[in-house]
């Protein structure tokens, strides 16, 4: 197999691109467009100078002409201005995203929705157009913290303004959305919280499935020493970064690359190429600055000297862009490696071209790459800002950086300008103690309980009622239950969870209706004993507290309980990392009710002759999800599919329909001591919950030809080719609650129960046979 490559740009990441590829041994040629004059000086390699870097339909004509086998884009601009699909429609491979992914660093306020969307950790954010100008000063002044302000287009890796003041950042927005120092980039701006702590750069291989990682870098973008100064496209890189433990690392590919590559090619935009992320080391773990989606310059150059000497980089890059990125290894060397710009006078600013540049003797395991430089007859002068990328590989980081140095040495033009403190931080690591560990290192955030807290107060409060004034936050939830007016009550209790419909529900992204499950699969079995449910306590579960999902599920539960006329009084919620997987949380509720001694059901006057009635359910309620989830898995019908019997809505919502709370509607008949007795029909349908009711001598028949199968069950029965007996000891079948009630009462019960929400059927009686009798279930697949 032979290799020919067309890199594209000319800087110091290219240089280095085009060196490390030179060695493999399945390379035929590199062409640099439009290169410098060091890709120039490269073994099998030489530079277009004759077509434009942004002419794409030239770039094709060429690579058409010169056989090439694999294009790698080296800027951002060609990646986001679409290059992928000019070369992808004549079936040459490139290393890099479409146009769709490029979005990820074409647009800033694009890639944060995105990481919202997938709960990846960020920085808090708002984004503004240019004519927003008066809320986003508004947004600046009240969001009580310090902020940065980054123009959302592509702006070199300058477009990152830090104010130290409130009257900084608005004249920083004066200068992005009216002076338009950023042009174009700033026609939105992200206005983000300001993250504080050490910065590090990953570097992440993708086909759009796997993924790899190249060592930790961090850059210094500051133009002066002790990170002052303007900001600039980078004046110096070192890898791997110490900071970077192996904790910190699997927390990176869990929290932000895993979901990153998955979100992607979920949302129908698939990454292919080098997803190049930028990470704050915040006190509650780290947190994505930005995403680019190539090479990072210079954490290119530094990385370069690292790749293992066997590894073959033109095999590897053309397996990834052949979506076979694990066929070929990568490994890394031991030691460290540090890059140096040398940049022109002035720089970022204003600065001269033309100076003629002079190289001394290079020290061994140094390298130079060129930037910013061209041939000019027999001299290599000046033709960028970064000039110069020095770079050095040697066992510890410190003899890098003593190479490093030796090597910016003998290397001289007018007007020369670097930073003598590239890794600092590294070696000033090295001298401090080791910083205390903390919980939130751990995995677990006081600071988000507390700000769930907060969220759902207001919530909470909506719950009250008398006996309870639903202040949460003590240690334990208060109820009066004297204020109630209670005079000989008993008091009944229950708990429960939601079972796998969770599963569901974390699967469709629908959080607060599992709330109201919870509330009602409690209260729902408090009312079955002629209970007043009075209070509720919830337990949420999770690997990492998810605030905003926590929130929905809190907003849920208080529903459930103002539906059911119940305080929500208390609470717990637990994070414990390590216990879950990445998303998934659980659920438990604990209700209490009381009920007057002389109304407590079941009555023990139940006899044979007395009829069923059944008061329709809101859909399958909570039980059962496992065979459902399975039915709908091997009918491989997606859950964002239009629902069969109900098109305008999504599949998963409608299977997600909360269980309908029936105490409103039936708990002041049974105050009025008319009904027998109650039955709630959860897990084990009608053939295992109507006998937890009656005498052990008695049983019952229930007709199932007296009320319509619902549609969802009809479907559940159809795509499994579930049994008609199956579905009765597994469903509630469309009848949520089963009342049993005396001959003589019947009408008076059906016209109370008629003014509720939920339909009332006569489906049954009770008889002398022990049992639940089903008739006419064949009428379910008529």
């Amino acid at each position: 197999m032979s290799v020919r490559v067309l890199i594209l740009g000319g800087g110091g990441r290219e240089h280095a691109l085009a060196w490390k590829l030179s060695q493999s041994p399945i390379l035929d040629h590199i062409y640099v467009c439009p290169g410098n004059a060091g890709t120039n000086q490269v073994p099998k390699s030489s530079n277009i100078d004759n077509i434009l870097p942004d002419d794409f339909p030239g770039l094709v004509t060429f690579a058409l002409k010169h056989e090439i086998t694999l294009v790698i884009p080296g800027p951002e601009q060609p990646l986001v201005d679409g290059v992928e699909a000019f070369f992808r429609r004549v079936g040459i491979p490139v290393f890099g995203p479409t146009a769709l992914a490029a979005r990820m660093e074409g647009s800033k306020a694009f890639s944060k929705d995105f990481m919202a969307r997938h709960n990846i950790p960020t920085a808090v954010y708002k984004t503004f157009k240019t004519s927003e100008m008066a809320s986003a000063i508004d947004y600046i002044k009240t969001c009580g913290h310090r902020v940065v302000l980054k123009a959302s287009g592509l702006a070199g890796g300058k477009g990152v303004i830090i104010p130290e003041t409130t009257e900084e950042a608005i004249a920083g927005l004066n200068e992005i959305m009216v002076a338009n120092v950023f042009g174009d980039a700033g026609n939105e701006v992200v206005v983000e919280e300001l993250l504080t702590g050490p910065e590090i750069s990953v570097l992440a291989i993708s086909d759009g499935y796997s993924i790899v990682t190249l060592p930790t870098a961090q850059d210094h973008k500051r133009v002066g020493e002790g990170d002052t100064g303007l900001n600039t496209g980078g004046m110096g890189a070192y890898a791997p970064a110490p900071i970077a433990t192996t904790e910190i690392l699997d927390r990176i590919m869990k929290e932000t690359l895993r979901p990153t590559i998955d979100g992607m090619r979920k949302e129908g935009f698939p990454f292919l190429g080098m997803l190049f992320t930028g990470f704050m080391l915040t006190p509650s773990g780290p947190k994505v600055l930005e995403y680019n989606v190539r090479f990072g310059d210079p954490e290119t150059e530094a990385l370069m000297l690292l790749l293992a000497d066997d590894v073959d980089f033109a095999a590897l890059l053309l397996a990834c862009a052949e979506h076979r990125l694990d066929s070929v290894p990568l490994t890394f060397k031991e030691g460290a490696s540090v890059t140096v710009i040398l940049a022109a006078q002035g720089y970022p600013g204003k600065y001269e071209k033309g100076k003629k540049i002079t190289f001394g003797d290079i020290p061994s395991g140094v390298m130079i790459f060129h930037a910013g430089t061209k041939q000019v007859g027999g001299d290599v002068v000046t033709a960028g800002g970064r000039v110069l990328a020095v770079t050095a590989y040697a066992p510890t980081l410190q003899d890098a950086l003593n190479a490093v140095y030796a090597g910016v040495d003998q290397v001289s033009f007018e007007g020369k300008t670097y930073r003598r403190d590239i890794a600092h931080r590294a070696i000033n690591s090295g001298l401090e103690k080791p910083a205390g560990m903390t919980y939130a290192q751990a995995g677990v955030s006081i600071d988000a309980g507390n700000a769930l807290v907060d969220a759902i107060k207001p919530l909470v409060r909506a719950t009250s009622r008398s006996g309870a004034d639903v202040e949460i936050g003590g240690f334990g939830g208060v109820f009066d239950l004297k204020a109630t007016g209670f005079k000989d009550p008993v008091l009944v209790s229950g708990t429960d969870g939601v079972g796998t419909k969770l599963r569901l529900a974390v699967d469709v992204g629908i959080h607060d209706l599992v709330g109201i499950d919870l509330v009602a699969m409690s209260v729902n079995d408090l009312l079955v004993q002629g209970a007043e449910p009075l209070y509720f306590l919830d337990y949420y579960g999770c690997g990492k507290l998810d605030v905003s999902v926590a929130t929905q599920v809190v907003k849920g539960i208080a529903e459930g309980c103002k539906q059911a006329g119940c305080a929500l009084i208390g609470g717990e919620t637990a994070e414990m990392p390590g216990m879950y997987q990445e998303g998934d949380y659980d659920l438990a509720g604990f209700a209490v009710g009381a009920v007057e001694r002389n109304q407590l059901l079941p009555r023990g006057d139940i006899t044979s002759g007395d009829v069923i009635l059944g008061v329709a359910s809101s859909g399958i309620h909570s039980n059962g999800f496992s065979l459902v989830r399975k039915i709908v898995s091997s009918a491989g019908i997606p859950y964002s599919s239009p629902c069969p019997w109900q098109p305008e809505m999504e599949l998963g919502r409608a299977l997600v329909e909360p269980t309908q709370i029936y105490v409103s509607q039936i708990l002041p008949v049974a105050k009025r001591g008319l009904l027998k007795g109650m039955s709630h029909i959860t897990g084990g349908g009608f053939i295992e919950n109507i006998p937890r009711v009656l005498p052990k001598h008695l049983g019952c028949y229930v007709d199932a030809s007296t009320w319509d199968l619902p549609p969802v069950f009809r479907f559940l029965m159809k795509h499994g080719n579930v049994d008609p007996m199956e579905m009765a000891r597994t469903f509630n079948n469309g009848i949520g609650m089963v009342l049993i009630v005396g001959a003589a009462e019947v009408e008076e019960v059906v016209k109370l129960l008629q003014i509720g929400p939920s339909a009332v059927y006569r489906v049954g009686e009770v008889t002398e046979t022990p049992g639940v009798e089903m008739r006419n279930v064949l009428a379910w697949v008529a």
